[in-house]
């Protein structure tokens, strides 16, 4: 130790060795470490009057790549799936399904040969009850030598086949509109067809056992009172039969046509609820153009039925919107209201049995004694 240095001066030794700098030791931090190799082999740059370069920053490309588009969950875009074909291209395809469509009511019109007869005891059917209810011969007239062949060998089983092949009549029309929809839409193919071919089935089945039957009753009936006995034609009544039978099979689509406004967005549940005034009244007009009596009972049964859809409809598009926007109906708290409903029914009609002794019969007004 040097002479010179005070033995209480508190300030560290410095080491000759390393050139007045501070050792580890030295300084009192007992976590420094030193690295000798470090600090002898690399010098301290001396300071340079010279500015450093700095380098210019970094321009962003001229043309970014696109981004590639999103797709959804399902996998399809707006245009996935979706065929784009020319005018022509779009000719050729309808002319195919149309003939496919033929060909198969061609199929049905000839399996229906070999049931005409059962056929035309079924279509004659109503008109049979009709006469006997009122008093006159259950025959019907023929005018012309090829008035029968015409009806019974030819419309009539275009009109049966027509039924028959309705589901595949309906696959051809979805077939040919399918292309134009996205991936989401042509999943309710199958639902279409069955539910389209369906509800025209069934408006045909109820204007055959209950439309048809009231008004031909009623036509029949005006003038028996004034002595006129009827003469039906079989053209007139097969005319009448396939007006009937038809425009109750057509009107009863209405839920299907509310559903695919809603579907291309053109209406709306709310548009079709707040404007159902509207909605009913042309159901009533239309309903007394289809109705062959102009009383009031037979267009109530006309117009009742079509009202019923119509709201139908109006349920389907609603569950549509609830499918789009990602919500769920509450089906069960419905069936059970529904339950409740038809328990509160039964109970009201087990009391009227019991305390007045009326029962149910399928006959205006039902509850008779």
């Amino acid at each position: 130790m040097p002479d010179n240095i005070d033995p209480q001066d508190p300030r560290p030794e410095i080491d000759p060795e390393h050139d007045g700098r501070l050792t580890p030791e030295s300084s009192g931090d007992p976590f420094a470490k030193e690295d000798h190799h470090a600090q002898d082999t690399l010098p301290v740059p001396a300071e340079s009057s010279v500015p450093a370069k700095v380098d210019p920053p970094a321009q962003p490309p001229a043309n970014p790549p696109a981004a590639e588009p999103k797709k959804d969950d399902d996998g399809d875009d707006e245009e996935d799936g979706m065929l784009r074909m020319s005018f022509l291209e779009h000719l050729e395809e309808l002319r195919l399904r149309i003939i496919r469509a033929l060909s198969g009511l061609g199929i049905a019109f000839i399996g229906c040969i070999f049931f005409t007869n059962e056929l035309w005891n079924a279509v004659r059917q109503p008109a049979v009850a009709a006469l006997k209810q009122l008093g006159y011969p259950p025959d019907l007239a023929q005018l012309t030598p090829t008035e029968a062949f015409t009806i019974i060998w030819v419309k009539l089983p275009i009109l049966a086949g027509l039924f028959i092949a309705s589901p595949w009549i309906l696959y051809q029309v979805w077939s040919f509109i399918a292309p134009g929809l996205y991936k989401r839409e042509r999943r309710l193919a199958v639902p279409f067809i069955f539910s389209t071919a369906g509800l025209f089935i069934l408006g045909g089945a109820f204007a055959y056992f209950v439309a048809f039957r009231f008004g031909l009753t009623f036509l029949l009936g005006i003038g028996s009172t004034m002595g006129v006995r009827p003469y039906i034609s079989i053209t007139e009544y097969f005319d009448l039969f396939v007006n009937v039978i038809l425009g109750v099979a057509l009107v009863f689509e209405l839920p299907i046509l509310i559903f695919f406004l809603t579907l291309l967005r053109i209406a709306s549940p709310r548009f079709l609820l707040a404007h159902s005034r509207y909605a009913i009244l042309l159901i009533v007009v239309a309903a007394a153009i289809i109705t062959p009596t102009p009383d009031v009972m037979n267009l109530t049964i006309f117009a009742a039925p079509m009202i019923v859809l119509y709201f139908v409809g109006v349920f389907a598009s609603y569950l549509l919107v609830l499918s789009r926007e990602g919500r769920r109906f509450p089906w069960g708290k419905v069936i059970l209201f529904l339950l409740a409903v038809a328990a509160v029914i039964g109970a009201t009609l087990w009391f009227a049995s019991i305390k007045f002794g009326l029962h149910w019969t399928w006959k205006w007004p039902f509850l008779i004694k």
